[in-house]
């Protein structure tokens, strides 16, 4: 036996052993240990923020000194404070009052304040909390006078904070001290803030949720993992949970979604999670989980991209997400996610360009591209919707194509439909939690996925649209939209209400749309 013989055992062992360690055990745990409370009364602290509208110009605060309101007001006059939404004043070690810091945070006129303007002022509010050394802080409502403004305004407020405040660490072996300080809000009407609270409280859990499912690496978060991984979290809620195995997507006929994972030992999965939370037909929400997508034998070529490609299953976190915030909230609708689970890698048993597949439907489908796969998947997971839960409206969302990159950017999604009623809807739920919608068209384009060979052909230009128009036909007559989502998923950089690294994009989205279309139709 020569050296190269012998060196294949332990070179193999070393192998075993690094692949058992990326695919350690993933189970949800807590994500924050900030805590809000709401009261009528001020409280002990080491920072008061006042939220202080715009153009006043002196504060006369309960109980102050006049010294105290001495150094304030001539410190607002010095900084020219004016109370414009989002600037701040920080008092240190203030005469006569036993905080730490005074910081006045400018609400701007609060009639004028916007829900998502809110929770970005909670994020700044948070972010400069984070830089101090304080472990209690007391936020002061009272200068908003108007009660159902106050308490909109300070929910939304206690909603940003806590976005800001997620941290993903689970692969850390000494993860940084998360924030964990307490926060008590004294507001005009507690009982109407907390109601408001808990309702923005569950769906903060479900962001949290698609973060850290999108977050997870390719061989951490693969299909059998993400599935798992949503039960534990749905099942609690009263989500009705199923799971189809490999074995019964390829007995159903997906060969759309089972080929993509053909090529690795992660076959593909069907997740399917059920809210009934109101009689009737339900609302499908459809996201593509690709859980890592090397773009198979279209193999990605640059580094930039490939490493951030477990970020391929943000459309698939985002309905579990949006229908674990709908359960936490109790919402009065009836809505199923619909999340196709995928791995897109190569291997001898890979799924080859030019290979012919067929969908649920019966439809054939010609395999252009490898690294085409999202609408693959997605192609049967609207199908399985459409047939086998009688949808009444369906919306598929995912990081689909780099042409709405390019014509997009990040500032919009891309929303393609021939529906008004979703379109509206859409596009006003979007508006509200700001993940806007710019619509693009499906009508001129005949013939952009034609296949020489089969029914149809997974590629076309433009992009965007091909990837719209090839998954319209398998929605066929069922109400429906496709939301391009490509680059949106993830923060390079924290900002707003954002952390560094994957947002949680479309659950705050899908979750007002759902209540949305819920009542106007």
């Amino acid at each position: 036996m020569n050296l190269r013989n012998k060196m294949k055992k332990p070179l193999l062992w070393c192998a075993v052993a690094l692949f058992s360690f990326s695919t350690m055990a993933v189970t949800p745990q807590p994500f924050l240990k900030t805590q809000v409370q709401f009261n009528q009364s001020q409280q002990q602290a080491d920072i008061l923020v006042i939220l202080v509208p715009e153009n006043i110009t002196e504060l006369n605060m309960a109980k102050w000194s006049k010294v105290t309101r001495s150094q304030i007001n001539r410190a607002i006059q010095v900084a020219e404070f004016t109370g414009k939404s989002g600037t701040k004043l920080e008092i240190v070690a203030p005469v006569g009052l036993d905080f730490g810091r005074v910081v006045l945070l400018g609400v701007g006129e609060p009639a004028q304040l916007s829900r998502a303007k809110a929770e970005e002022l909670g994020a700044t509010l948070s972010t400069h909390v984070n830089a101090t050394k304080a472990k209690r802080v007391h936020v002061n409502s009272q200068l908003i006078s108007d009660i159902e403004l106050n308490t909109t305004i300070s929910a939304s407020l206690a909603h940003g904070m806590e976005l800001r405040n997620y941290r993903f660490d689970r692969f850390k072996s000494k993860p940084a001290a998360r924030p964990e300080q307490k926060y008590s809000l004294q507001v005009a009407d507690v009982k109407a803030t907390q109601a408001r609270y808990q309702q923005l409280h569950a769906l903060a859990q479900g962001v949290f949720t698609a973060r850290e499912l999108t977050n997870l690496p390719g061989s951490s978060g693969y299909p059998e993992v993400f599935a798992n991984y949503s039960r534990e979290v749905l099942e609690p809620l009263g989500v009705k949970v199923t799971i189809l195995t490999p074995e019964q997507v390829k007995a159903l006929g997906m060969g759309s979604l089972y080929g993509v994972s053909q090529g690795s030992d992660n076959k593909s999965y069907l997740l399917i999670a059920h809210w009934q939370g109101a009689p009737g037909q339900p609302i499908a929400l459809v996201g593509k989980g690709n859980t890592y997508d090397t773009g198979g034998y279209n193999l990605k070529t640059t580094s930039s991209s490939i490493i951030r490609m477990h970020t391929d299953k943000a459309g698939a976190a985002a309905v579990v997400g949006a229908v674990q915030a709908l359960a936490g909230q109790k919402a009065a609708v009836n809505v199923v996610a619909v999340a196709p689970l995928s791995i897109n890698v190569i291997s001898r048993d890979a799924q080859l360009p030019g290979d012919v597949v067929t969908a649920g439907d019966g439809s054939t489908i010609e395999i252009g591209s490898t690294d085409a796969e999202g609408r693959l998947i997605l192609a049967d997971g609207i199908w399985y919707a459409r047939e086998h839960l009688k949808a009444r409206a369906i919306v598929d969302i995912a990081t689909l194509t780099g042409s709405k990159v390019r014509a997009l950017g990040t500032a919009y999604s891309a929303v393609f439909t021939q529906d008004s009623a979703i379109e509206q809807t859409l596009r006003q739920a979007g508006e509200q939690v700001q993940e806007r919608l710019w619509p693009l068209p499906l009508t001129g384009y005949d013939d952009i996925t034609k296949s020489r060979i089969a029914d149809r052909m997974n590629t076309g230009s433009p992009g965007a649209q091909a990837g719209a128009i090839f998954l319209q036909h398998f929605a066929a007559d069922t109400p429906w939209a496709h939301v391009d989502m490509a680059g949106d998923a993830f923060s390079a950089t924290a900002k707003g209400i954002h952390p560094e690294g994957s947002n949680g994009y479309g659950v705050r989205l899908l979750t007002e749309w759902v209540q949305l279309y819920q009542q106007a139709n």
